[in-house]
């Protein structure tokens, strides 16, 4: 009473309040540190994941995007590979290595064959020749054509080890001086190696899948392109040079061995510029997916 005179002297006016009842007063609130339901935790933890899975597409762009740096480099590091060059030498046909089975289609029809790879040696004397020797592949041949060569050196050991007489006898030694002569004569006219103008295009070695068998030299078993194993093969150093010959200027007289186009072997085959593009895109592709990973995560504001 004391109180509501006060009031009323000083006008004031009193707000009545709500009772509280007196169960209230004793909390039933759970304490702060209380857990939340399991059904709650599950929740939150699908959630969780949930927003992890959005960085996925994004690290995995950047991943393939680091991944085209490191190809790009390998390539600048070899910056001879897919240069086009122009080489004058001499085939030395007795080393051609057959790098196979190869399968063509030709006119429709399925034909198994073979790389032949050729050493290309300098020509003495000629100053526009290749310095040191080369490795060419010379492009696919069929299978008769590596049977027939092989055959031929086989034949050949047998030819030159048949015994050859030297005597003379009385009777002939008097047409022995005119012999030699004419003999003479004729190793004039006798042509000498022709050098041959071979363009080509700058390659590696193949990287064979897991169903390659394995090379095997001692039985000359070359299943796909191996530049030290076959330049030792040959006798030749290690880092001896490997060219693959493209048919710009094609014989119909000599349709094998039949080279590779350059335009489909450029196609094929991927060049550093194409490497920096792909780099490029990988990883705007990747800034793009994260950002919008991050907007999905982001706490909206509530609006009022």
């Amino acid at each position: 009473m004391a109180a509501a005179s006060i009031c009323r002297n000083l006008r004031l006016r009193l707000i009545p309040s709500k009772r509280i009842p007196h169960s209230s007063l004793i909390s039933t609130s759970a304490p702060a540190f209380s857990t939340l339901p399991l059904r709650d935790q599950e929740e939150i933890g699908r959630w969780t994941w949930s927003k992890l899975f959005l960085f996925i597409p994004g690290a995995i762009t950047f991943g393939l995007g680091t991944w085209q740096i490191f190809r790009r480099h390998d390539k600048n590091t070899d910056s001879l590979e897919f240069r086009k060059v122009q080489c004058k030498g001499v085939f030395d046909e007795k080393k051609s290595i057959y790098v196979g089975p190869r399968s063509r289609s030709i006119s429709g029809v399925t034909e198994t064959g073979y790389y032949v790879i050729t050493p290309l040696i300098p020509v003495p004397g000629d100053p526009e020749s290749i310095q040191s020797p080369i490795l060419v592949n010379r492009g696919w041949v069929p299978r008769s054509w590596r049977d027939k060569a092989l055959n031929s050196l086989e034949d050949e050991p047998q030819n030159s080890s048949a015994p050859t007489s030297t005597e003379e006898s009385p009777t002939t030694s008097w047409w022995r001086f005119g012999s030699v002569k004419h003999k003479d004569l004729e190793a004039e006219h006798v042509p000498s190696v022709i050098p041959v103008e071979v363009i080509g295009v700058i390659r590696g070695s193949e990287k064979p899948s897991n169903f390659v068998p394995s090379n095997d030299p001692n039985a000359a078993q070359w299943f796909y392109v191996d530049v030290p194993a076959l330049a030792d093969a040959c006798g030749l150093p290690e880092r001896t040079l490997y060219i693959e010959e493209i048919n710009e200027h094609v014989n119909p007289r000599s349709p094998y061995p039949i080279q590779k186009d350059h335009n489909m072997l450029i196609q094929t085959s991927r060049m550093p510029q194409d490497h920096l593009n792909y780099v490029l895109t990988w990883y705007s592709l990747s800034a793009a997916v994260t950002i919008m990973a991050i907007q999905r995560v982001k706490p909206r504001r509530s609006r009022r």
